[in-house]
């Protein structure tokens, strides 16, 4: 097996927007060093303070050296065809294959962790930085903080894991189904291991054990490695995975109890990482009111806080969609409800629009009933139209329901939740695809 071990220094953390100020590759055959490479590179913006004392490289040292353009086909030719290896391999590859990418090159080579083949082959360190894990296996670093250095410390890591049993498991981790390096540097990989195949909703933590982000599932597992995969450069997907430390999970016995189960756990929790359902609710509604001429007209507009719609809605787009709707089953006329802006030649009779509007806000009330969804062995209560809660119901008679006693024996079973307005437009549009799940409450 042939590797690179690749070391850079950078002026920053992002590949998008920091440049390399160095790079050393040692070439390595599973057994003995084949050769070095080693170059500074100017990385055409200023380096900043605490990287030069860091490093020890100052921007004029990188003046005269040669921009990464000018030496990517070399670095592409030594990386191409052998593992790349790097301490954290998800930094020193993401800056690489950016920067090849900007020269002309696409890498695509399999990738090595040293970090996380040194948590397997030796366990029980307190840290597996390089400078830690170097003092413990008594290898010194050259020049630390330099590309060449640390490359060839990195390199006789490398060696020291091949010498210990460490074959297997590098094979293990080159396997196309591994994705282990692929995680984020600081969560350890038992946590993906012992993730379910099921339905369900998980949490990413911080150091801290505070949720940063909540997602729902069908495959909880496959799902959270979803997010690891790729090489999404950005600021703001690379702070995203620093931030991982820690996933807990809840199982679900269906998508759809998942998927509700998100929105409540998203709305109690307020993650950092979260954009979606973290804006106000109920910001559009359908009214009903009666203009001078004597029609019933039904309009959308903000949600008002002391006015009482017919319906409320998170998304402007939901309130058309409705609207649309009742237009059509009742046969309304558009220009009456303020869908169609063209004045017609002839309004209808108001009577008789007036009948057909009292008949789609009956349709709308009886909507507002309570019934329960039955998805597996779980029941979602809803009552006279509000979101109760949901949870088993095994022990409980389905057939024939009646109120109050059956709708108190749910209540008993399930556990109580907020209502929001997402949770509603998710029912509302369920019932629409679902009716024959739904179980009628008798009141």
């Amino acid at each position: 097996m042939r590797f690179a071990v690749v070391d850079i220094e950078t002026t920053g953390g992002f590949p998008s927007q920091h440049g390399i100020t160095e790079i050393a590759i040692v070439l390595y055959n599973g057994s003995e060093v084949e050769g070095i490479y080693e170059t500074l590179v100017n990385p055409h913006q200023p380096i900043p303070p605490f990287v030069i004392g860091m490093t020890g490289i100052t921007n004029a040292m990188v003046e005269a050296a040669p921009s990464f353009h000018e030496v990517a086909p070399q670095i592409y030719n030594l990386l191409k065809n052998r593992v790349f290896v790097a301490h954290n391999v998800n930094f020193d590859f993401s800056f690489v294959k950016h920067h090849l990418k900007e020269a002309g090159f696409e890498l695509q080579t399999p990738k090595l962790c040293t970090i996380r083949l040194s948590r397997k082959v030796f366990p029980g360190f307190p840290k597996y930085g390089l400078g830690h894990l170097c003092r413990q296996l008594n290898i010194e670093i050259e020049n630390r903080h330099r590309a060449g250095g640390d490359a060839k410390a990195t390199a006789k890591v490398l060696d020291l894991v091949l010498q210990n049993n460490g074959e297997r498991l590098v094979k293990e981790m080159l396997q196309k189904e591994n994705r282990e390096q692929l995680m984020p540097p600081n969560l350890p990989g038992h946590y993906i291991q012992s993730l379910p195949d099921s339905p369900g909703v998980y949490y990413f933590h911080n150091k801290l054990g505070k949720v940063i982000y909540v997602g729902k599932a069908k495959n909880i597992k496959k799902r959270v490695v979803s997010h690891f995969t790729g090489l999404d450069l950005s600021k703001k997907r690379q702070d995203f995975l620093r931030e991982i430390y820690e996933i807990s999970y809840t199982e679900c016995p269906t998508e759809f109890i998942a998927i509700l189960f998100e929105s409540i756990e998203i709305k109690r929790l307020w993650p950092a990482f979260n954009k979606s359902q973290k804006k106000f609710e109920q910001l559009w509604a359908i009214y009903q009111f009666e203009d001078n001429r004597g029609y019933l007209r039904l309009a959308i507009d903000k949600k008002h806080k002391n006015a009482q719609p017919v319906q409320a809605f998170s998304l402007l787009a939901d309130a058309h969609r409705e609207l649309w709707k009742l237009v059509r089953e009742f046969e309304l006329h558009p220009a009456l409800c303020f869908l169609d802006k063209t004045i017609p030649n002839e309004w209808p009779d108001s009577k008789i629009h007036n009948e057909q509007v009292k008949k789609a806000l009956h349709y709308i009330a009886s909507e507002k009933a309570s019934y329960i969804i039955k998805e597996s062995n779980t029941a979602i209560l809803i009552e006279k139209g509000k979101f109760v809660g949901m949870g088993p119901i095994d022990h409980l008679e389905m057939a024939e329901p009646s109120a109050p006693a059956y709708i108190a024996a749910v209540k008993e079973a399930v556990t109580p939740y907020a209502e929001n307005e997402v949770i509603k437009s998710m029912l509302r549009k369920y019932l629409e695809r679902y009716p024959h799940r739904v179980v009628r409450i008798v009141e």
